[in-house]
């Protein structure tokens, strides 16, 4: 057996690994990156942008539609779904060649092959051994499924989604999540006939309450069906279709059913617990400096419980790097991460919900404060319904910002310096928007809740 050492071996090449790759090499270490399968991992490749490319044909779908409304005259004839997939997979060719230069240009080794944990702070990958001063576990994570429901044939996880080569005339989504609401949004602009089945009361569950019952009101005008609080019991499929029951009877039938119940950790059979890592329902447990139990192995991405995100995983890669070199890094707190959800329209939000503010401070110490965008000047020129809340502690900070309507993703960035910085709505009162523009919306709310409400009563 061949052995090979470095400074940092990192286990795994999507967000979060090759963030802590790049950073670290930036910082003068000998590094190892060992993938499976293509760096950038899911989000690259079967993930975020995959996704967002289709959500954007779908946006150019649906402004082809509604041209006349606008003046302009044109027709939408069909969906190209070849011309789609080039469309698609030139966007993730571009970027996978421009990380790989990026890697290439850093002096990073990159190991093609599946790793393996080793109880001696090393990485086997068939006959050769990778150890490092520091490992870090970045593995990553896969669609999940129910118990009992096998994927296969036209039951379809978001990956086999995406592979598809057709439209499908009926789609039912299981799930009402992120996955299956951008999915969702994707097929109905498509021209499909679109069902979610989703087990708790509301949509984007997660969201503040607000959020998912604006963006239920939304799917519903443009012919979203959906099935709230009932959970799934079985499917059966045949050559043609397949046919969904739920536990009280009712049934729906489809070209295809997109299982999108969530991703779990990949973790399993890659000798992290045989090391003495401790591992939870598979998920990999450290501390607040990304940490696990044994000295020199640390974890980051979707393998640490917590929000399963992209940029959630970089900023980890990027922190770990920044640690292992001896410099001083804090942590960054879940409620600081912005969480965006692209369907149409989008859901963006940072902080806790209004819910959350209640549970953690008292109904009588927070206020919350809600702008319709309908009073936004870009907002109505491009043709979007939505809502900007902001919840604050009461004459204390801002706690949470949620926004719904089309492109409001733009504008979370915004909020997640209000809630990082624990601003007071005083403190950002005085900041100039620029008009017309949909920021002026969050600059409404703020005014709002400083007691100076500008365009509103």
């Amino acid at each position: 057996m061949a052995v090979h050492e470095f400074d940092l071996v990192i286990l795994g090449g999507g967000s979060g690994g090759y963030a802590a790759a790049l950073r670290a090499s930036e910082l003068g270490k000998r590094v190892a990156l060992i993938e499976k399968d293509k760096v950038g991992g899911t989000c690259l490749h079967r993930g975020c942008i995959p996704t967002k490319a289709l959500l954007h044909a779908a946006e150019v779908a649906d402004h082809v539609r509604t041209a006349a409304s606008v003046g302009v005259t044109a027709s939408l004839e069909a969906i190209d779904v070849a011309g789609v997939t080039a469309y698609r997979e030139g966007i993730v060719a571009k970027k996978f060649k421009g990380l790989e230069g990026l890697i290439k240009a850093r002096g990073i080794t990159v190991v093609a092959g599946e790793g393996r944990l080793e109880s001696d702070r090393s990485v086997s990958v068939g006959d050769d051994r990778y150890v490092g001063a520091d490992v870090v576990l970045a593995t990553g994570s896969y669609s999940r499924t129910l118990p009992g429901l096998e994927i296969g044939g036209r039951i379809l996880t978001s990956e086999q989604a995406l592979a598809l080569h057709e439209v499908p005339s009926k789609v039912i989504v299981l799930g009402g999540g992120v996955i299956g609401v951008e999915f969702a949004s994707v097929w109905h602009s498509f021209g499909a006939e679109v069902t979610i089945v989703e087990a708790l009361p509301h949509l984007v569950p997660n969201e503040d309450i607000t959020l998912s019952k604006g963006l239920e009101r939304a799917f519903r005008r443009k012919g979203i069906a959906y099935n709230l609080g009932t959970r799934f019991q079985k499917a059966e499929q045949d050559e043609n279709q397949v046919t969904v029951t739920l536990e009280d009877g009712k049934t729906f039938t489809a070209d295809y059913l997109l299982v999108a119940v969530g991703r779990g950790p990949a973790t399993a059979g890659l000798g992290f617990e045989e090391a003495g890592v401790t591992v939870e329902r598979g998920f990999v447990i450290v501390d607040e400096q990304l940490r696990t139990g044994v000295p020199g192995l640390w974890a980051v991405g979707d393998i640490v419980p917590g929000l399963q995100l992209a940029h959630r995983g970089f900023l980890q890669g990027v922190a770990v790097a920044e640690r292992i070199a001896g410099m001083q890094v804090p942590a960054v707190p879940e409620t600081q991460i912005p969480r965006v959800t692209y369907c149409s329209p989008e859901v963006a939000s940072v902080g806790i919900t209004e819910e959350a503010a209640i549970a953690a401070h008292g109904a009588d110490a927070v206020v919350a404060y809600e702008y319709n965008l309908a009073g936004n000047g870009k907002s109505e020129i491009i043709g979007t319904a939505g809502t900007v809340k902001v919840v604050r502690q009461k004459d204390g900070p801002i706690l949470g910002v949620h926004l719904l309507g089309d492109r409001v993703g733009e504008l979370i960035t915004e909020g997640q310096l209000a809630v990082a910085w624990e601003a007071h709505p005083e403190d950002l009162a005085p900041l100039i928007h620029a008009h017309p523009t949909q920021s002026e919306a969050l600059g409404e709310a703020f005014l709002a809740l400083a007691g100076k409400p500008l365009h509103a009563l």
